[in-house]
């Protein structure tokens, strides 16, 4: 699939570092949940907002706030600006920030590429959001044999007197999407004060960086470790993953509120012993229309589907842990059904049935699950094709970032750039719509158009 063409020049290239002095060198040991993430690829998203003015424009009166806010947001989130050292068994890896040394690169750019084009929700070639992310840099080897591996990147694109896209790419093994929303959001809200960072002077608001607070009863961590070690001992010095986007589109499905509403009113009535949310209600109809878009639709009508989400924790663990904690707080939560299930008459109604129970389940049981869940997920997920994962949460009011422009137009996730993936946010036009994007190949995105066509009729 031939992507239009268009140009994108670098026009300006610097790092950016927390205010001398105000961080200490400080190394965090990481936790049992932070451990199992380091094999997976970088987390990849791009903010995108109108801008109707010129590219000197922006060079001259928004870069320089841009980076001030960005290096004042850093002394309170450093992990982002840190690097994840990975040394050789059985040494434990862990983030080490160094003051007067580590930063941040951010890469400026001009693009002459169509905005209304990468901003719509009808289906695009995902290789038209690449060049719009930034490129964490190269991990490196000491001498000693530690692997070293940066942990954040930003790339700014400007698409001369239309709009600014702010491209960020991060390692997962730092923070979770509730962690890292907090950054961009306290990012946002520095840039658009010109740098009034008073609101942070409120502790409440601060990220909490504190590992000793996350508690291991059940000796998680050394399991944990068991992975890391297996990895890092069949690792080369300069891991890649990539995933191949040939022939892959994405495209992003708005649900109404008065959509979602009918339908969790239909499921309710199904489903009378079940609590049907927005998110149950939502993903019973996306599930099922993603199985029934299966290349080989009558095939293994049998075999099992999987889908997968997690569940925050943070208020769920137990003991003291605030909402603020800056790392990776969630539990992997894996509903099954059967494909046959899943396609015939009742597959909303099935689907629905499987996902509010494991919803109701880690109501109670997320930690539990996320003690023992983390190395079934990476099982399930190395030993089956057919499971389908959920990014992110309307939780996190994404489209409340403002930098000083205004609303985001849109929103991107390209990390999803993965068979059967959906990013999951608020709608940006209406409170309480639904935003869920997808990337699949285009012969499945249009089965999967009009399986969702036909399944939203009755609402």
């Amino acid at each position: 699939m031939a992507a239009p063409s268009y140009t994108v020049d670098i026009v300006d290239s610097s790092n950016v570092s927390a205010p001398a002095g105000s961080v200490p060198t400080t190394s965090l040991p990481l936790s049992y949940l932070d451990l199992s993430l380091i094999p997976i690829a970088p987390m990849q998203c791009l903010f995108f907002y109108e801008f109707p003015h010129p590219t000197s424009h922006f060079m001259q009166t928004k870069l320089p706030i841009l980076k001030h806010s960005l290096s004042l947001t850093l002394q309170y989130f450093f992990p982002l600006a840190a690097k994840l050292m990975c040394p050789p068994p059985p040494l434990e890896p862990y983030i080490l920030y160094s003051d007067g040394s580590d930063s941040v690169p951010l890469v400026v750019a001009e693009s002459t590429a169509d905005v209304d084009r990468l901003v719509a929700n009808y289906p695009r070639d995902i290789k038209l959001l690449h060049p719009f992310v930034p490129e964490l840099p190269p991990s490196t080897m000491s001498s000693d044999g530690v692997l070293v591996l940066p942990i954040m990147a930003v790339k700014v694109t400007v698409f001369p007197n239309v709009g600014v896209c702010i491209g960020l790419a991060f390692n997962h093994v730092a923070a979770d999407g509730s962690a890292f929303m907090h950054f961009v959001r306290c990012w946002s809200s520095l840039c658009k004060s010109n740098g009034d960072s008073t609101f942070l002077d409120d502790t409440s608001r601060r990220p909490f960086h504190n590992r000793d607070a996350f508690e291991d009863p059940n000796g998680c961590k050394e399991e944990a470790l068991k992975s890391y070690r297996r990895w890092r001992e069949n690792l080369g010095p300069t891991p890649t993953k990539e995933i191949s986007s040939a022939d892959r589109v994405c495209a992003t499905f708005v649900l109404t509120l008065a959509q979602i509403a009918k339908l969790k009113q239909w499921l309710a009535t199904q489903c009378k012993q079940l609590w049907i949310s927005t998110f149950v209600a939502t993903f019973s109809v996306m599930w099922r229309c993603l199985v029934k878009s299966e290349e080989n639709v009558h095939a293994g009508v049998d075999t099992l589907r999987y889908i997968l989400f997690m569940a925050d924790c943070r208020i769920r663990t137990g003991f003291p842990l605030p909402v603020t904690y800056f790392g990776n707080c969630t539990a992997p939560c894996i509903v099954k059904a059967r494909k046959g299930e899943l396609m015939g008459a009742n597959g909303i109604l099935t689907a629905a049935e499987a996902i509010a129970n494991k919803v109701k389940e880690m109501g109670s049981a997320a930690l539990e699950e996320a003690q023992k869940g983390m190395s079934a997920m990476v099982e399930i997920v190395r030993s089956c094709h057919h499971i389908a994962g959920i990014s992110w949460s309307p939780k996190f009011r994404a489209y409340d970032m403002d930098f000083g422009w205004g609303r985001p137009m849109k929103i991107e996730f390209v990390h999803v750039n993965a068979c059967g993936c959906f990013s999951f946010i608020e709608s940006r036009d209406e409170p309480g719509g639904i935003e869920v994007s997808l990337v699949l190949t285009k012969n499945r995105m249009d089965a999967f158009i009009s399986n969702l066509a036909e399944s939203l009729k009755p609402v």
